[in-house]
């Protein structure tokens, strides 16, 4: 929950909290037909839930965000939570008004459930023997998250990039549940081209001579190597040519002239070694392989001819952002999600912001964006309070 503010706008002091919603005795069920249990999911809240529980609103997070969305878990701490500039009294995801909720995936690695967790069967780490997990899934146990902690009805379902796909699948899996629904940067369904990006990760990482078929837990070195050639490669995508050309150029990194050699030269090498390096101390290897697995299935509308029945009961108002420089996730991939919306009539906003940022531009401080973010949120808001007002 909320705790004091250190830090202007900032919802201060903040836990990490952990429930069990899944035993051994009563599993989850897979969407591939296999079962897991016990689960675990790691959650922060920010806000107050209203004495009606109607006022949640649950954040996705994308590939390796966690639950740690806003606020700092210590006063020593120099990094807040990933979505801090958004989430806080007066922010976009006002804790004024809404009851702010954001878990960690399952399959991850951040407290949920994922292949680093043991395994009760064996006592060992699941590795490969964790099972194939899809935005379904992920979805479904967002779902018994928010019941245990008393939600009746979300106002909104928010996510950028992966989480706009587990947004999305909200409104369809659970129409009544969901008043809006805000899908940023992000597309109903991987292109080859992410598919070929997610596979040539995943081989870095399976390749690496530590990895040993997944079961490195115990090992003294870990894949590093190919977690960070992933992350490395991953992050390229994630940023502009044009953000590029301004943050980095062709300047040299800590030297005069070039090395004529293989030494590092260049600023921008200089920059991706250091995300790489940094990824592996906070993430794991094995759910990077997974979630990227995760993200590959989803596809909400396979068949057009299914399109009109699967969409028939959402009610959700939707709001599509997208940004220019985005080529990861290309304008265009959200448009044909706005078409499809509209061609069967749902209540859909669309708007593609100007940034120099690329992918990541919804982590970022943009400010168009995050007006029309506040706005959106802010009628969503008004208009369900007048709804519930007897007078």
């Amino acid at each position: 929950m909320t705790g004091r503010s250190n830090k202007l706008g900032s919802v201060g002091l903040v836990k990490t909290h952990h429930v069990e919603l899944y035993s051994q005795e009563k599993p989850l069920q897979l969407e591939s037909g296999a079962t897991l249990g016990p689960v675990t999911v790691a959650y922060e809240t920010y806000g107050k839930l209203n004495a009606e529980g109607t006022n949640g609103l649950l954040l996705c997070h994308a590939l390796s965000g966690n639950a740690h969305a806003a606020g700092y878990h210590s006063p020593d701490d120099k990094k807040p939570g990933w979505w801090d500039r958004y989430i806080g009294p007066g922010k976009p995801f006002d804790t004024n008004l809404f009851y702010v909720i954001c878990s960690n995936n399952l399959a991850g690695c951040d407290g949920t459930t994922g292949p680093s967790s043991i395994d009760p069967k064996t006592g060992k780490p699941y590795a490969l023997s964790f099972p194939l997990v899809t935005i379904d899934d992920m979805t479904n146990l967002q779902k018994a998250l928010i019941d245990h902690l008393g939600v009746k009805k979300l106002m909104g379902v928010i996510g950028g990039s992966m989480g706009g796909m587990i947004a999305m699948q909200w409104a369809l899996a659970y129409p009544e549940w969901v008043d809006s629904c805000v899908i940023i940067a992000s597309t109903p369904r991987l292109s080859a081209q992410n598919i070929a990006f997610n596979a040539v990760a995943r081989q870095a990482i399976m390749t690496d001579h530590h990895f040993n078929n997944g079961s490195y837990y115990d090992q003294e070195c870990r894949p590093e190597t190919g977690l960070a050639l992933a992350r490395m490669m991953a992050h390229i995508t994630y940023l502009s040519e044009e953000g590029l050309h301004q943050k980095f150029g062709r300047r040299l990194q800590d030297r005069d002239e070039l090395s004529y050699g293989f030494e590092t030269d260049f600023a921008i090498e200089s920059y991706l070694n250091y995300q790489g390096s940094s990824f592996v101390k906070k993430f794991d290897a094995n759910t990077y392989i997974y979630i990227t697995k995760s993200m590959e299935y989803y596809d909400p509308f396979p068949d057009p001819a299914t399109t009109l029945e699967q969409l028939k009961p959402v009610n959700a108002r939707f709001l599509v952002i997208s940004f220019d420089t985005d080529w990861r996730f290309q304008t265009s991939r959200s448009k044909e999600l706005v078409n499809t919306l509209y061609r069967h009539r749902k209540d859909v906003t669309f708007q593609e912001f100007a940034s120099p940022y690329g992918h990541d531009s919804f982590l970022l401080d943009l400010p168009p964006f995050q007006e029309s973010l506040q706005l959106f949120l802010k009628r969503i808001h008004l208009e369900e309070s007048r709804r519930g007002d007897p007078r």
